[in-house]
């Protein structure tokens, strides 16, 4: 037999191929390289984790101790100079940008504080004081008048109906006036005492078992049971209204939609309780608003109160929007708020990214406010969105998508380019239209009563007593709209709905209704 030299010679010969012969380094210089390799993964990994927990700190930390404010203060003073050649725009270097944050303490002069003048439209109740040592034949030269606010406590009183009877001998009749519309027919509550009860419940936030307490210092015993079935009847009474303020409101072609969270006293589980959701709808052009109730937060919902509507309709980028199954057109806008705060919450983690973007959105808002400064119509503020908002989204949509190459996905500046990019057709559709607006502002700040209640009544008894509620919510939020009293509002309209006519009840709406 050849030995191992001898065969290799032999083979490498016959076939042309030369044999390497065996080496035990390479295969432990390969492991290494292989352990190395999974090692520097699982510090890439263990890296990538900690930053990621470090941004759950400071979001945490934020929410405990920070403000809640989204306004940003850009270190560049001439940023906000929107209407500039383009080529002027600020954009971000590849040198890192220090951002450091000064307060100065100022020390203002003190001034004498001024007594402004009491509102000419109260009512004056004069009271005169004469000297003591007066003496006859003493001449007035003047006098000195001081005002002082004074207030007396709401005064509840009884109205006496009195309706005389008379009988008519000759046609053998008794004859009596009739009653006035009552808004809860046989009931002993007048249309001032209801709607005071829901304005202090809906719009000062004060629930029944403390107004109850104010009756009672005020030596009037009404029962809680009693507070409930008033409110269950007013908003019976306003169910036809509240349809009617649907149907206009859908004829609406541009919406403005949000969800917030109301807890619910679940009937069938004693003790538990369900997070259910007002759905709120606004119609900035009509200045309507319409709160609707569902226990769930699913796509059902807008479908089944969106299936005839037609139009557009701007949300945060909640996908129960996306898709919608319903017979009309429907075109979606985002919210530029929304995309706003993700870039906020990133100042930490990536702020020279985040103060560029945060730079650029206050250029197009700076834009929003100089037009309503200005009283533009919606013609004027097309073309001036077309001219000065258009290139700087164009030229902040380049850029991001070159960043999100750069950035860790799940990192806060990573969620914040993501998100933004996700809904970027969405968010600048609203330079299509002057009626649109750059964000979903108008009614969240519908919604802030909504939040303010929670924190007093913190839950609704039932899903109808929700739906209710969703009732006089959406009356309220119309009237504060409009700058409408909802007492007078509401007042005059429980006064005339009994009697007023189906056909006409849109006369009574906020935004029409015509103070008597």
């Amino acid at each position: 037999m050849f030995d191992f030299i001898g065969n290799r010679m032999a083979f490498e010969y016959l076939y042309n191929v030369e044999i390497i012969p065996h080496n035990p380094l390479s295969d432990k210089q390969s492991l290494l390289q292989e352990a190395y390799d999974t090692l520097v993964k699982e510090h890439q990994k263990l890296q990538f984790d900690y930053q990621y927990l470090q941004q759950q700190l400071s979001e945490l930390k934020r929410m405990i101790f920070g403000s809640k404010s989204e306004r940003f203060v850009s270190s560049d003073t001439g940023q906000l100079d929107l209407f500039v050649a383009q080529s002027q725009v600020s954009t971000i270097g590849s040198e890192p940008i220090e951002i450091s944050y000064k307060r100065e303490q100022q020390v203002a002069e003190k001034r004498q504080p001024v007594r402004t003048s009491l509102p000419s439209h109260l009512p004056r109740i004069e009271e005169t004081i004469e000297p003591d040592d007066i003496i006859p034949g003493a001449t007035k030269i003047g006098e000195e008048i001081t005002e002082i606010l004074e207030y007396n406590p709401s005064s509840i009183f009884v109205r006496r109906i009195i309706r005389p009877k008379y009988i008519l001998a000759e046609q053998e009749r008794i004859v009596i006036a009739s009653l006035p519309s009552l808004p809860i027919p046989k009931g002993n509550a007048g249309a001032g005492l209801l709607a005071h009860i829901m304005v202090s419940k809906f719009v000062h936030h004060l629930p029944f078992y403390r107004q109850q307490q104010i009756f009672k210092s005020q030596h009037l015993d009404i029962s809680r049971g009693t507070l409930c079935n008033w409110f269950n009847t007013t908003t019976t009474l306003l169910e036809p209204l509240y349809n009617t303020l649907q149907k206009e409101l859908l004829q609406s072609n541009y919406l403005q939609v949000d969800e917030s969270p109301i807890g619910v006293q679940d009937t069938t589980k004693k003790g538990k309780l369900h997070m259910g959701y007002h759905w709120v709808h606004h119609a900035p052009i009509e200045r309507l608003v319409l709160f609707k109730y569902d226990p769930s937060r699913s796509r059902k919902v807008p479908e089944e109160v969106l299936q005839e509507y037609t139009g557009t309709i701007q949300t945060d980028g909640y996908s129960g929007y996306l898709n919608l199954k319903t017979k009309g057109s429907i075109t979606l806008l985002a919210c530029m708020a929304h995309a706003r705060r993700y870039f906020e919450k990133a100042l930490d983690n990536d702020a020279s990214r985040a103060s560029y973007v945060l730079e650029q959105i206050q250029r197009l808002y700076a834009m929003e406010r100089k037009t309503r400064e200005r009283k533009s119509t919606f013609e004027l503020i097309k073309r001036y969105r077309g001219l000065y908002a258009v290139p700087v989204l164009n030229k902040l949509e380049h850029w991001l998508k070159d960043q999100v190459l750069q950035v860790l996905p799940k990192s806060a500046i990573g969620k914040a380019i993501g998100y933004t990019l996700k809904l970027w057709d969405k968010l600048k559709r609203y330079t299509t239209d002057g009626r649109y607006e750059i964000d979903n502002n108008l009614v969240e700040n519908t919604i802030r009563p909504l939040a303010l209640g929670r924190k007093n009544y913190l839950f609704s008894g039932s899903h109808k007593a929700a739906q209710k509620a969703a009732i006089l919510y959406s009356f309220f939020a119309s009237c504060k709209i409009n700058n409408i009293d909802p007492y007078r509002w509401l007042k005059d309209v429980l006064e005339k709905i009994q009697e007023h006519k189906a056909n006409r009840l849109s006369e009574l709406l906020p935004n029409y209704w015509v103070a008597p």
